[in-house]
């Protein structure tokens, strides 16, 4: 729809010229139909950056970075389009070359340290943030840190960066959840559970921080489940988190119990559930 209008929009500029006095010269007819196509290529790299198949948005740009080599916002369309199609070391090597180039900022900086991170580069990732300015303060500058903090144990800067991180930011659930497991595998339990818990109030959907919450309660040996929104699936399911976390810690009639209280929630056939209970009634007790 948009190529379309903006179609339309060339061919009112020709008719205009062809209407207007004689004295319009064919470089402001160019420079008018230059101006359509830069609105036109704009909206288009838009549409690519967001909701178009990463793949094709990968191809996009990369077709148009081969015409136009200097471009940076180019570069950078490639780079975040390689991230978004899930292919992390392609990305780490295009937003180095975004770093080449003139204009680079040291957000640029921050996202090829992330990139860098997914592609399992932790060290370089680290290097990379340590260039950057403290006077750069971003949400995603100060999560990356909180993330490499955690890789390396230092869990006193990782606590800071992830309180400075969730202050930064209006969605901070998915920072809380790490945040959250960070404290799970620290074996402080109780702090783990507060944040999943706030993780959730932000967002009530994600799945992810209602497991993690269960398992935080379930450590501490607290198998009931918490008071947050669940689908009867999701119910089951946890049910089933907290009866594997029974078991682990050798409270096996709990795990048991837990298991038969899953597969009669779900709403369909359990197979995982039913597995458990099974080879838990199989093995052979001393």
């Amino acid at each position: 729809m948009c190529r379309y209008y903006i179609s339309l929009v060339a061919i009112g500029a020709l008719a205009l010229t062809a209407c207007g006095p004689q004295g319009q010269s064919d470089e402001e007819l160019a420079q008018a139909l230059k101006d359509v196509n830069v609105i036109d290529e704009s909206n288009l790299n838009d549409v690519m950056l967001t909701v178009a198949d990463p793949d094709e948005a990968v191809s996009y740009f990369q077709r148009a970075l081969a015409i136009n080599p200097n471009r940076i916002d180019l570069a950078r369309g490639l780079a975040i389009s390689l991230v978004r199609a899930g292919k992390a070391t392609a990305a780490a090597s295009a937003w180095s070359k975004v770093l080449a180039m003139p204009g680079a900022t040291n957000e640029d900086r921050v996202e090829y340290a992330d990139a860098l991170i997914r592609s399992n580069q932790w060290d370089r990732a680290e290097a990379e943030l340590d260039k950057i300015p403290p006077t750069h303060e971003t949400f995603k500058r100060y999560r990356l840190e909180a993330m490499i903090a955690d890789s390396n144990k230092e869990w006193t800067k990782a606590d800071s960066f992830y309180e400075i991180a969730v202050g930064l930011t209006t969605t901070p659930s998915g920072t809380l959840n790490n945040w959250g497991y960070s404290q799970l595998t620290r074996g402080n339990y109780a702090e783990a559970e507060r944040l999943f818990g706030e993780a959730l109030t932000y967002d009530t959907t994600s799945f992810t921080a209602k497991n993690n919450l269960v398992l935080a309660r379930a450590a501490q040996r607290r198998y009931e489940m918490p008071v947050v929104p669940m689908t009867q699936i999701e119910r089951a399911q946890l049910i089933h988190t907290a009866a594997l976390s029974a078991i682990k810690q050798g409270d096996i009639a709990t795990g048991k119990s837990l298991l038969q209280d899953a597969i009669d929630t779900h709403p369909q056939f359990f197979e995982a559930a039913v597995r458990s209970l099974e080879a838990l009634e199989n093995t052979p007790t001393n």
